[in-house]
């Protein structure tokens, strides 16, 4: 569990080491996210060591927005003078993720369908 949790925690560290060795405009966790679920791909699955641990994390997550819930309380000045523009972005970032993930959707559906032609297993 120890050394699951170590994976996970690493693959952070290397993303945000690589965030700022390079300047990349990302966060360092999704960098790291990104290899972690790279490591996934190649090794052809989730280890259950370390689908336990994210099941944990899953588990308490309320927990673990604390932080950033006091972040935003830091800046409740800032959100005050710039509410409408956040509000704004925050509105039209979700339409537009409901608009792609809609399309997409539909685009793989189609894909997934046997052509005409093909024989539809009635027979």
């Amino acid at each position: 569990m120890l050394r699951a949790l170590t994976s996970v925690l690493l693959c952070q560290l290397v993303g945000e080491a690589l965030v700022a060795a390079t300047n990349m405009p990302l966060p360092g966790p999704v960098v790291g996210m990104a290899l972690l679920f790279a490591f996934f791909v190649v090794k052809g699955g989730i280890p259950s060591s370390i689908a336990t641990v994210g099941d944990g994390l899953l588990n308490n997550l309320a927990v673990l927005f604390v932080p950033a819930g006091v972040g935003i309380m830091q800046h409740a000045s800032r959100i005050g003078s710039e509410g409408f523009q956040l509000g704004g972005t925050l509105v039209a970032s979700t339409l537009i993720t409901i608009g792609v993930t809609g399309y997409l959707m539909r685009f793989f559906m189609k894909r997934g369908q046997p052509a005409s032609g093909e024989n539809s297993g009635d027979g």
